[in-house]
């Protein structure tokens, strides 16, 4: 399963997938593979510099729009974004925050891939929302990472049961396949 190396300032965990760099590298970088497994309905393709956004799928959070801004895509080894973590109170506006980075790192490994997922910058937002933030994508990170390793398997699909789960909603919701 997935490891987890946390501080402060940054939340790490790291997966081993099943599957070919190549095939990893798609499900985080194809925006509608991408929509399947993280739960959101995101529009724009992704490319360096691009500003994306779109709503989240996933049952207590459906107000949301999720907005990230593309840093860097190094072909099947290094994949980045920057985003207003735990954005998720109605009415707030968060762009004069700081925002995080977050990092994907594929490395071969026995029988697949090893994904590094790397959330740093925590200790930049603002004191009063900043364990929040950290405590909820701690949590999210953890849901997200066996996520992903559903959708390579094709057991799981948008509004995923891992992420619900490890932010406390256990309401299901319907499995599908994933695109090769």
């Amino acid at each position: 399963m997935a490891t987890t190396t946390t501080s402060t300032d940054r939340i790490e965990k790291q997966v081993i997938l099943e599957a070919p760099r190549s095939r990893v590298w798609r499900a985080l970088t194809d925006v509608s593979q991408f929509n399947s497994w993280f739960g959101v309905s995101l529009t724009t393709p992704f490319e360096p510099g691009a500003e994306v956004s779109g709503k989240i799928d996933i049952k207590g959070f459906e107000h949301v729009t999720m907005r990230i801004w593309i840093e860097t895509m190094d072909p099947e080894r290094f994949f980045s974004f920057r985003w207003h973590p735990y954005a998720v109170e109605p009415g707030v506006d968060y762009s004069a925050e700081p925002t995080t980075i977050v990092s994907f790192t594929l490395d071969d490994a026995p029988g697949g891939t090893k994904l590094t997922i790397i959330e740093s910058g925590f200790d930049a937002i603002p004191e009063s929302r900043r364990a929040k933030a950290f405590s909820m994508n701690e949590k999210g990170w953890t849901g997200q990472a066996q996520n992903i390793r559903n959708f390579l398997a094709g057991s799981v699909s948008r509004g995923t049961t891992a992420i619900a789960e490890a932010l406390g909603h256990r309401t299901p919701y319907l499995p599908s396949t994933s695109p090769q």
